[in-house]
């Protein structure tokens, strides 16, 4: 049977704990979705809390952290998303993505509405990817794409 949360907390502490089997084990991210046969993004995403997982992935992860079955349920439900709390983030890493929106928010609005009408881009049908590329300046550059299917405002 398929169960939501109405509460993040279990998700919050499931989340830390993996997170700690994660850093004992000396496992990756990667590692961890290749055993859950998914992308590392969305993987990373579920251990943090924030998808649910299906019950061979969930299963697979819980054994490689060395979880139980209980955590092996708790990431199948549908948890309560958004993981970052109200008002501007303080995490540098996490508040640079917000200063990327408030200084290219309304571009990125403006473009797809121009390209493509009144709509939005889903994050539900959505892949993220995260790549590290040499900076022909020197140094290394992160290439994000996000990548979400365009659902036009229907009139009703």
């Amino acid at each position: 049977m398929i169960h939501a949360q109405f509460d993040s907390t279990a998700r919050q502490a499931l989340a830390a704990k993996a997170v700690d089997a994660k850093r004992r084990k000396d496992l990756s991210w990667q590692q961890i979705s290749d055993a859950a046969g998914l992308s590392v993004a969305f993987v990373t995403a579920a251990v943090l809390g924030q998808h649910a997982l299906p019950k061979a992935s969930a299963e697979a992860v819980s054994e490689l952290l060395g979880l139980d079955a209980a955590d092996a349920t708790v990431l199948q439900t549908i948890p309560t998303r958004g993981s970052v709390p109200g008002g501007i983030p303080t995490d540098p890493t996490i508040y640079r993505f917000y200063e990327m929106l408030q200084v290219y928010g309304t571009t990125l609005k403006a473009l797809v509405h121009e390209q493509f009408g009144d709509g939005i881009i889903s994050a539900i049908n959505f892949k993220l990817d995260v790549k590290k590329v040499a900076d022909p300046e020197g140094g290394e550059r992160a290439v994000i794409t996000l990548d979400g299917k365009y659902l036009p405002t229907k009139p009703f």
